[in-house]
């Protein structure tokens, strides 16, 4: 799992460091960790974000986190929040990596699922973003180093 953690910060970072707001253009900033459904947010207006990092190519379904939040958060009306999955893999050419944007999650795309009895955090609900290649999303940032610095 730490290594999840690290991942998932350094992930945080990066699209930090390489993407500006999408809405206005500025820097994108860090919100403290443990922060409920946004990772990110613009230090001019008001747009947040979720991100999640993968390690590896670009793939139809992900792991998304706890359902017991995301699920009081749609209940309450509001929209899922816009994401960033940023992806990083290694191939024979070289370390890649390709930040993509989604700015609109629908239900449909949320798949529910509940961890085994035997899980470290047995019986914890989860979810899955799913069928992301059906949906609209913008490349912002891609990346081939053939000498695999990452």
């Amino acid at each position: 799992m730490a290594n999840n953690k690290l991942t998932g910060d350094l992930g945080e970072k990066e699209v930090c460091e390489l993407i500006p707001c999408p809405n206005c253009g500025k820097e994108l900033v860090l919100l403290p960790a443990g922060f409920p459904m946004y990772d990110i947010q613009c230090s001019r207006c008001l747009f947040r974000a979720q991100v999640k990092t993968v390690s590896n190519k670009p793939q139809a379904s992900i792991y998304g986190a706890g359902w017991d939040i995301y699920e009081k958060v749609l209940k309450a009306g509001h929209l899922s929040p816009p994401l960033f999955i940023n992806f990083r893999w290694e191939t024979k050419a070289g370390f890649r990596r390709e930040i993509r944007f989604y700015p609109f999650i629908a239900k449909g795309n949320i798949q529910k699922y509940q961890l085994s009895s035997t899980a470290r955090r047995a019986n914890y609900k989860m979810f899955k973003y799913v069928k992301l290649d059906r949906i609209p999303y913008m490349i912002l940032h891609t990346l081939l180093d053939p000498l695999k610095r990452k």
